[in-house]
């Protein structure tokens, strides 16, 4: 395992800073998920770690040692890329070798760790095909195995699913979870889907504009955001967000809600509202209700027997203990 520590970071390319000066600490064990939108800067501070680039200033401990200036195979890290990078004329067992024989180790040692890395993975009886053999999520798995055999202190994610569609994602993402649970090793994953973030991670990191904007647990980020950026950013559905004289009814510049904590009525309530679409998944449903002087309808969850349609009228009240408020900055208080 590798205890990972980043001290006033940063990376320039030219004029233009992708990466402002930032501390991070991650502990031995952790699976930390980096998130944010498109351009934030979460692939870049992961390749900074892995010594795929380097950076313009600070210090990266790893394990206590200053590993700034180490190019990446003296850091002890493996690094599982979007793209399988898989060599197509070398079956499954000599892909996942090719680490080890690139390292000169003995045969037998070879052997010990493809077997034990297969069998991790689910991929012993796939060990003698070759990757157009395989489905997108065996040649992930394969990916993995190939990083598994180095037994690197940390493992490093850069965005594995991203390639792989709906069904095969949320199968990936329970498989890595579990395997993180196996190996009992340090990970760093990024991903910029926040449901993917909300649910592998001990410990998230948001990120926006090279800036680090809130670091915790998924609950404490969805319960406790720190501003308006990571309100909306994590949850999905995401929070709905509201100012103006309905903020000012609730005691705020703005507030936001999420759509489980807005209680719903027939009869009376705080809001009233019309159903514009309502989306009926068994047991949820979704209501995107309009209301006056409100630009975008807010989106209520409800219990998935709710028999409210379309063009309903309906009556909102927001759950007072429940209700995130906002100054004007866009910051969280009580």
């Amino acid at each position: 395992m590798a205890h990972i520590r980043l001290i006033n970071v940063e990376k320039a390319f030219g004029e233009v800073k992708v990466i402002k000066p930032l501390n991070l600490e991650i502990e031995d064990g952790e699976f930390v998920v980096f998130v944010g939108p498109s351009g934030c800067g979460k692939s870049t501070l992961l390749r900074l770690i892995a010594g795929l680039e380097d950076a313009s200033g600070g210090t990266i401990e790893i394990d206590g040692e200053d590993s700034t200036g180490k190019p990446p195979a003296q850091r002890g890290l493996a690094m599982v890329f979007q793209s399988y990078a898989l060599y197509p004329h070398m079956t499954v067992r000599k892909n996942i070798a090719f680490p080890l024989r690139m390292a000169k180790l003995p045969r037998a040692e070879q052997e010990r760790r493809i077997e034990s890395a297969a069998s991790a993975l689910n991929l012993t009886e796939y060990l003698d095909r070759r990757p157009g053999q395989l489905s997108g999520g065996q040649r992930q798995r394969v990916a993995i195995g190939r990083a598994i055999v180095r037994e690197p202190a940390a493992f490093l994610f850069d965005e594995p699913l991203s390639n792989l569609d709906a069904a095969l994602r949320v199968g990936m993402r329970i498989e890595i979870t579990e395997l993180h649970k196996r190996l009992d090793t340090t990970m760093i994953y990024v991903t910029h889907d926040q449901v993917e973030a909300m649910t592998m991670a001990d410990k998230i990191v948001v990120l926006r504009d090279g800036e680090i904007e809130q670091v915790g647990s998924p609950l404490e980020l969805y319960k406790n955001p720190n501003n308006l950026f990571v309100a909306q950013f994590m949850g999905s559905p995401k929070m709905n967000i509201l100012d103006g004289t309905m903020a000012n009814q609730l005691g705020a510049h703005t507030v936001g809600i999420r759509p489980e904590h807005i209680n719903i009525s027939t009869e009376a309530g705080l809001w009233q509202g019309t159903v514009g679409i309502a989306e009926h998944l068994g047991s949820d449903t979704f209501l995107r209700v309009h209301m006056d002087n409100v630009p975008e309808p807010l989106t209520v969850r409800a219990d998935g027997s709710v028999e409210i349609q379309s063009q309903s009228t309906i009556y909102l009240t927001p759950d007072a203990q429940r209700v995130h408020r906002f100054n004007e900055k866009g910051f969280r208080f009580l």
